[in-house]
């Protein structure tokens, strides 16, 4: 049997504690249920909920490999919840982002962020035989396969009475500033099957109005806190400078310096 010497194995252990925090895979912040994102479309009598969480800043997108928002790439959490008694079936849906100019998005394929967020023009080109034709292959980077395998949405089937969630990526290079303006998030092509019966449900129109406006309620709550800070600091600046001036006699007096 192998065995481990007690020396090697403590040497091991404390590595391992000494590994910094950042070293750790991040993970995104837990889901929620699909109602309660301000960006959520719940069709009643179909009991079925789609919702929308946009990362659309890098802090809040810090958990990907890549730099998906400094890079025009918008990074959509999309949570589906059915709350019927029949399945539903995905293999035909078509999630698009439609901005307030009517442009619509599908979401990006790897191989399309890969062509987005790289360039590979030292990659030699190749011909193929029989044709006039080149082409240049462009293997997707790792990095966006680890993200796509742990955080794209890919459930095709949802149970009843359960939910399904994941990121889809949208280039909005293209799109002018702010983006979600207007915008929504277009779901089509949704079935459910039951009884042996398909049925389409009608299209979902998620928007982003509501978030928008959260967002900037907390961003407009940050600056007036730091303001307050800075102000408080100032203060608390100028009373040491203030005390500075003056000194206190054997009395208790105080004098100008």
């Amino acid at each position: 049997m192998f065995q481990v010497s007690q020396k090697w194995f403590t040497a091991a252990l404390l590595l391992g504690l000494a590994t910094p925090a950042f070293a750790r895979k991040k993970e995104p912040p837990p889901v929620q249920a699909a109602t309660a994102y301000l960006s959520h479309d719940t069709h009643e009598k179909e009991h079925v909920t789609v919702a929308a969480d946009p990362f659309d800043t890098r802090d809040k997108a810090d958990f990907f490999r890549l730099d998906y928002n400094g890079h025009s790439i918008l990074p959509i959490r999309v949570i589906i919840a059915n709350d019927s008694d029949a399945p539903l079936d995905l293999n035909q849906v078509r999630i698009q982002l439609i901005a307030s100019d009517s442009t619509k998005l599908p979401a990006a394929t790897p191989e399309e962020l890969n062509r987005r967020l790289f360039r590979f023009n030292d990659i030699k080109q190749k011909h193929i035989p029989g044709t006039p034709i080149t082409y240049r292959p462009t293997p997707v980077d790792k990095k966006i396969l680890d993200d796509d395998k742990d955080f794209s949405f890919t459930q095709t089937t949802i149970p009843p009475h359960s939910s399904a969630n994941g990121f889809l990526f949208y280039d909005v290079r293209d799109l002018d500033d702010p983006i979600l303006k207007g915008a929504e998030l277009y779901t089509k092509m949704i079935h459910t099957k039951q009884n042996g019966k398909d049925t389409e449900l009608f299209a979902f129109s998620v928007t982003f109005d509501k978030y928008l406006e959260q967002e900037k309620a907390k961003r407009d709550a940050a600056k007036a806190a730091a303001a307050k800070d800075a102000a408080s600091k100032d203060s608390k600046d100028k009373k040491k400078d203030d005390d500075k001036d003056f000194k206190v006699d054997t009395n208790g007096n105080s004098k100008p310096q």
